[in-house]
């Protein structure tokens, strides 16, 4: 699990010492933005755009709120990034 959220970590910002720097994790509240894949199929959201959980998605990749994915679109996170 820990990989999984490194890699994340690295996808979304950089690298490890932009990470450091800017003293975000994937819980805080600065992180608002997820992506997630405009299927009415797709039942994840991803804090990538490069996530490989969206490798499969086959429709337009949309940038929400957080808030939105969970409740509007009613989206888990990604096994790949928990």
């Amino acid at each position: 699990m820990m990989i999984k959220l490194l890699f994340a970590f690295l996808f979304s910002f950089g690298t490890y010492s932009e990470i450091e720097e800017t003293g975000l994790t994937l819980n805080s509240p600065e992180v608002t933005t997820v992506y997630i894949c405009n299927s009415t199929t797709a039942k994840k959201y991803h804090y990538s755009k490069t996530c490989r959980g969206l490798g499969a998605c086959k429709h337009d990749i949309k940038e929400v709120n957080i808030t939105d994915a969970k409740t509007k679109y009613n989206r888990t996170l990604c096994g790949w990034e928990d």
